[in-house]
């Protein structure tokens, strides 16, 4: 048996028992909901001095970094065969680690290094988990990986359901070493580009924080408690807290280690996700209010009085193997043993699942793509502030949106730049604008908080604005593209790393996004602005000139398009070459426009919308000009166009 489907069989059986573990694990005393979270701060204001340039939206990348699917790692194989995906999932037997049985303070940590560089060469980061008991072994990792270290200091247990051996997780010596170990592994990896996300691991079969049937249901079972107490659980998650100040965790359950880890940095790892069980069926993820089981993750958040865990650590886990394959054929709902999916990702929050049949998803199912890009983050620019023509110095703002469902978790570096006509970088600026305060605009609320009918939908998180004035010292006077891109860190390591990309048009495969064109230098416009209504254009088809109390002159030019066209006939260039348009217009609502200079072939331009049909924003595009006079039509042949306030010309 190839050793993924091995691990995923092994898997299915693990959690098969799903209900009977959870049923049989005494949860901590219940705490109330925290119900709804206040909103954020508002955000800044955009500077009024700059010009709005809007950005049009666009479908957000399913591989984008840190969210999404991720697949099992095997050694020398193509990790990114099957759906697009940037993460990577792997286990290590704690053993494999501390490999000197005469000291347990040694560590080898090759076999992690080696996995961790792999994944990187193809772009992709690591969520990984560290265990000791491993009913049947992976495939190429050992099934008691309890370290030797151990012979002699530690009590061994028998787990005869599952043929295991289980540490005494109470025993001092093992528990000193348990935090040593934990803190070697923070000291090493904390903050490594290479990791994603770190499940605490290393308690109970699977590393998964249960040892099914041996737990704490001791009443009438016959089976002794292998599990430890509170307060040990409690003191192997601390470990991890103090040892991890960057790299995001994630623990099994709601309570583990008792209710007072729920103030810990550590986030939660469903690894049953969206899975429906029993007689009737019960939901495993969702709570009761919604069909769940008493046990189920969800229900746990909110009795533990957690559910906001989100907003500051990541939520994971894995799409139950049995219903990998299916899981997101009936979206945005499920069928059977699969839960209602879109429900399961918006009240957890969830950023990321292993789901090693996502191998064989269409890359182009729009319902997968669908549950993908509502997973985490998915952040667009609104809006970019800027004047269109600087010299010196320039400050620029942008406003960022986040439709998913969680923040974008780490401090990545948000740098801006300007690209010439070649494409080329001529100069960047790194900022020290913070994506994690970009919340989602909108949760979707408990039915249990009681605001409203399910589903109900809160405003949260706001349009994020952002701005830095940047030094143009050494940039050669002439036309360029001003555009920002988000560092990932793994770039340091592989080439190949995985570009965080925004949800706009606009957005580049390498990972710059396109904010507008921007001129610099002082030898100003070639044209000045030429207002649309002025009587030197020529309007045909059923154009209008119309009052405007938001743009520059007073009026405007409507009902442009579907046959009606706006010509400026009076554009002049002193020499041949490109200039840039800018384009004031007005538009509630997205549209599109054919720009044609002169004779030449017209080129079709996006429009986003601005706030009502008397707010003006601004969208430029490069043209190029011929010496002397020059005319530039705005029309769209089969729809309506953006009213038009004015054009400018700058550069040359």
């Amino acid at each position: 048996m190839h050793p993924l489907l091995a691990r995923s069989c092994r898997a299915a059986l693990a959690l098969a028992v799903g209900a009977l573990l959870t049923l049989s694990s005494a949860a901590p005393a219940a705490a109330a909901p925290q119900g709804p979270p206040p909103r954020p701060p508002a955000p800044a204001v955009p500077d009024p001095s700059l010009t709005v340039h809007p950005l049009a939206p666009a479908d957000g990348p399913v591989d984008n970094p840190l969210k999404g699917f991720a697949r099992f790692y095997s050694p020398g194989a193509d990790q990114n065969q099957g759906y697009p995906h940037s993460l990577t999932w792997t286990y290590f037997g704690l053993s494999e680690v501390m490999t000197n049985a005469a000291n347990c303070g040694s560590y080898d940590w090759s076999l992690v290094d080696d996995a961790l560089n792999e994944s990187a060469s193809y772009g992709n980061q690591v969520a990984m988990r560290f265990y000791m008991e491993y009913p049947g072994g992976s495939g190429s990792h050992p099934a008691n990986a309890i370290p030797h270290c151990f012979d002699g200091h530690v009590d061994y247990r028998t787990n005869s359901y599952w043929g295991t051996t289980s540490p005494d997780y109470d025993n001092a010596y093992l528990l000193t070493a348990l935090n040593d170990f934990i803190a070697a592994f923070g000291a090493r990896y904390d903050g490594d580009p290479r990791i994603g996300f770190i499940h605490t691991g290393l308690v109970g079969l699977w590393g998964e924080w249960h040892t099914w049937p041996y737990d704490t249901d001791t009443s009438g079972d016959g089976y002794p408690n292998y599990m430890p107490t509170d307060a040990h659980g409690a003191q192997i998650l601390q470990a991890y807290d103090n040892a991890f100040d960057t790299t995001k965790l994630e623990v099994r359950y709601p309570g583990s280690g008792g209710s007072g880890t729920k103030n810990l940095r550590i986030g939660y790892h469903d690894d049953s996700f969206c899975y429906r069980e029993g007689s009737p069926l019960a939901g495993v993820t969702l709570p009761q209010s919604l069909g769940g089981a008493s046990y189920s993750q969800l229900q746990r958040t909110l009795d533990q009085g957690v559910e906001n865990k989100w907003i500051t650590d990541s939520i994971g886990g894995e799409v139950r193997p049995e219903i990998q394959s299916q899981a997101f054929s009936y979206w945005p709902g499920g069928s059977g043993q699969v839960d209602d999916m879109k429900a399961c990702i918006e009240l957890e929050h969830a950023t990321w699942k292993i789901n090693e049949q996502s191998a064989g998803y269409s890359p182009a199912d729009p319902k997968v793509a669908a549950a993908v890009r509502l997973m985490g983050y998915n952040l667009s620019v609104t809006n970019a502030y800027y004047q269109n023509t600087v010299t010196g110095t320039a400050k620029v703002g942008v406003q960022i949106s986040n439709d998913g469902v969680a923040p974008f978790y780490y401090p990545w570096t948000v740098t801006l730049g300007l690209k010439d006509n070649a494409g080329g970088v001529v100069k960047s600026w790194d900022t020290t604008w913070d994506l994690r305060t970009v919340m989602p605009r909108k949760i979707r609320a408990f039915p249990d908080w009681g605001v409203g009918s399910d589903p109900t939908y809160r405003d949260y998180g706001y349009p994020q604005y952002f701005a830095t004035t940047v030094d143009l010292s050494g940039v050669s006077n002439g036309g360029y593209q001003l555009v920002m891109r988000v560092k990932n860190p793994l770039e340091a390591v592989s080439g190949n790393a995985k570009k965080l990309r925004f949800a706009n048009a606009a957005q580049n495969a390498d990972g710059w996004l396109g904010l507008g064109a921007m001129t610099v230098g002082t030898g100003g416009p070639t044209t000045p602005s030429v207002e649309a209504e002025s009587p030197a254009n020529t309007l045909t088809g059923g154009a209008v000139t119309a009052s405007c109390s938001g743009c520059s002159g007073g009026s405007k030019v409507g009902y442009i398009g579907n046959g009606a066209a706006l010509t400026f006939n009076q554009v002049a260039a002193s020499t041949a070459g490109t200039r840039t348009l800018a384009i004031s217009y007005l538009s509630a609502l997205p549209r599109t426009a054919t720009i044609r200079v002169n004779n030449g072939t017209a080129t079709t331009v996006s429009f986003p919308a601005t706030a009502d049909w008397n707010t003006v924003g601004v969208r430029t595009l490069p043209v190029t000009l011929a010496a002397g006079n020059n005319t530039i039509t705005i029309a769209n042949p089969g729809d309506w166009a953006p009213d038009i306030d004015k054009i400018t010309i700058t550069g040359g």
